[in-house]
């Protein structure tokens, strides 16, 4: 077998960017070590911005396939601010119905699978499967925080930065709200995300490995109150969180996408949002032959995320600064509204200028 291009990890990020080379032209071909459907736990929000990427793959998400989203709350024990999104909707949906809906268009686009199947070594030519080697002319590392990929190419995590814990369970119950609710405690954060129309996705973000749902449930009496009469649609899962990026995503014929590339705490639930605009430009970058244009994108497309990302964990390590903030959100409801809009990706990072910073960094001294 040779392919064109193939893509190490069948998740998510490495379908899309099998579908995306695929509509370009490319034999492409995915090898993953697990069998689908793959899940991960994680919020299960698609933010605007992976919503439009998902429809230029040809992916249509509906009400029948998730859960419309119109906005975001933030709140902890004393503000509460909310800020809506514009009608290009965000969606809840589970993760293993996104990974079938992949999975079916990569099927319809010429794709070919190889499940199960596991990768023992790579170089620039290609890569060794289960003992054969496959060649290919283009290399794609999609897989996830400890990619082999790029470890071989030597891109590792440009700074390590301190691990957080997630987990996330399934409640069968009627959502109460048609917003992303983020409840902010003590250096730890709920999200409530509906999913469909009688089920709900709670997780949990925390630097306790220790601190489960059921009794973080105690800290976060709003959610809980939800939850009273709720059964369980899932058990609970959970997975490790960091912020962090790789040195670089491309050296010479090989690129990096999605968790490979730059991995963003879950607290932002901006990881599936990012990965499917990078598959878009990495798949651009392939049919020119030119994979620089795809390393200056993904930094585009990353670098507001990380920002954002480093605030939300600012906020996380200092009540204090969290109270003021939260305050300042409830009081300046268009301020919230901008900076979900930026975090969303339905306005540039330019939108809030360096004077919108500064009055922004006055108002949080004195809220």
């Amino acid at each position: 077998m040779r392919a064109d291009v193939l893509v190490v990890g069948g998740g998510p990020a490495g379908i899309a960017t099998a579908i995306a080379a695929s509509l370009k032209g490319f034999r492409v071909t995915v090898i993953d070590f697990r069998q689908p459907p793959i899940d991960k736990p994680c919020g299960e929000g698609l933010l605007p911005e992976g919503v439009a990427a998902l429809r230029s793959l040809g992916i249509e998400l509906n009400s029948s396939l998730g859960f419309p989203l119109s906005g975001f709350r933030f709140s902890d024990e004393e503000s509460s601010a909310s800020a809506m999104m514009s009608a290009r909707r965000a969606f809840g949906l589970r993760r293993t119905m996104l990974h079938r809906l992949l999975i079916d268009r990569a099927s319809e686009v010429g794709v070919s699978f190889l499940w199960g199947a596991r990768v023992s070594r790579c170089d620039f030519h290609g890569v060794s499967v289960n003992g054969d080697f496959l060649p290919c002319e283009w290399l794609v590392g999609a897989d996830g925080q400890s990619s082999i990929v790029r470890d071989f190419t030597g891109l590792g995590p440009l700074r390590r930065y301190r691990h957080r814990f997630g987990f996330r369970r399934h409640y069968a119950v009627a959502p109460w709200t048609d917003c992303v609710e983020v409840h902010w405690g003590e250096r730890a954060q709920m999200i409530a995300t509906p999913i469909g129309a009688g089920e709900i996705c709670v997780s949990l973000f925390s630097s306790d490995a220790r601190l489960r749902l059921d009794r973080a449930l105690e800290l976060f009496p709003d959610v809980a109150k939800h939850l009273r009469d709720a059964h369980s649609a899932s058990t609970e899962a959970g997975a490790v969180t960091s912020l962090g990026r790789a040195r670089a995503v491309v050296r010479r014929n090989i690129a990096l996408v999605g968790d490979a590339s730059c991995t963003v705490d879950g607290i932002a639930g901006q990881g599936l949002s990012l990965a499917f605009p990078q598959a878009l430009h990495l798949a651009d970058a392939l049919a020119r032959g030119d994979l620089a244009q795809y390393e200056s994108a993904h930094r585009r497309i990353t670098d507001p995320a990380i920002r954002m990302t480093r605030l939300l964990l600012a906020m996380n390590a200092s009540a204090a600064l969290r109270r003021k903030v939260l305050r300042l959100f409830a009081a300046c409801p268009a301020m919230f509204s901008k900076m979900i809009s930026i975090h969303t990706g339905e306005a540039a990072p330019s939108a809030l200028n360096i004077a919108g910073l500064a009055s922004l960094g006055w108002r949080v001294l004195w809220a």
